[in-house]
């Protein structure tokens, strides 16, 4: 068996020092992903200069990098149980759209850790999830309401996780689940609002009908009354003598009385 030059083995032993050297020293952040560098020799996690961005970085062999996903992701709490205003229990689904602050990235990894999503914001948006759905009634939360809860459980959630150096996206009530009683009794009572909406619209529409019918009959009335009034027995002769002079111009074969009316009017006998 060939044996290895004396001076070999340290070369070897030089060589591997170097190779872990170069992986202890070199850092790959993928795309989305930030890193935050802690110094072990120059306090600790460093949260005065911008994390580490996308690419190759070297670093020092005995400092270590943390990789933190800072694109924008979802979780989803369901079945998540609170209590209305009167005290029923209602059933949430929601999910909230979020990602850490990159400006602040070191002040999360050094106060909050990788694991922040169950100690800062799961804990918040149950917490705001209640206290919300507190202020309503199972009817409100059923029907017209859902849009406004989701508004406000986003905006108070919002103001807290600000300070705990996330951003907040946005929070979506995907469902509301109330006992199947309490449902169907809102239903029903929706229906009967629905019907005598229904019925007050029928009435309001016959009345202003009437109305119109009234007001139709007096303008009407009113108008042959100024008819009537303008109506004199001279006005009637000069209209029927007017007739006459147009009918004695037409073609068609006619005989006239002149004067043989009541009131001195012609009086047509035939025509063909």
């Amino acid at each position: 068996m060939q044996r290895l030059p004396k001076i070999g083995l340290p070369i070897l032993a030089v060589g591997f020092f170097i190779l872990i050297l170069i992986s202890r020293s070199s850092v790959n952040i993928g795309y989305g992903e930030a890193g935050v560098l802690f110094r072990t020799f120059g306090g600790g996690v460093v949260t005065d200069e911008p994390a580490l961005g996308e690419g190759f970085t070297i670093i020092s062999p005995w400092n270590k990098v943390f990789l933190y996903n800072v694109k924008q992701q979802e979780f989803f709490e369901g079945n998540m149980q609170v209590l209305s205003s009167n005290g029923l229990e209602i059933t949430l689904d929601v999910s909230v759209l979020y990602q850490p602050d990159v400006e602040k990235l070191g002040f999360l990894h050094q106060q909050k850790g990788e694991n922040y999503v169950n100690i800062v914001l799961i804990p918040q948006i149950r917490a705001v999830a209640r206290s919300v759905v507190g202020r309503y009634t199972p009817e409100q939360l059923y029907s017209t309401k859902r849009d406004a809860i989701q508004n406000e459980i986003f905006e108070e959630t919002k103001k807290v996780v600000k300070d705990q150096y996330i951003q907040l996206n946005a929070v979506l009530v995907r469902d509301v689940a109330l006992p199947q009683a309490i449902k169907e009794a809102i239903e029903r009572k929706l229906g009967q609002e629905q019907e005598a909406l229904e019925y007050e619209f029928r009435i309001a529409k016959s009345i202003k009908e009437a109305e119109r019918q009234l007001i139709d009959a007096q303008g009407k009335a009113k108008a042959n009354r100024i008819l009537s009034a303008s109506l004199t027995d001279k006005i009637l002769q000069e209209k029927g003598i007017e007739a006459t002079l147009k009918l004695a111009e037409s073609p068609n074969a006619k005989v006239i009385v002149i004067g043989s009316g009541k009131t001195g009017m012609p009086i047509i006998l035939g025509n063909n």
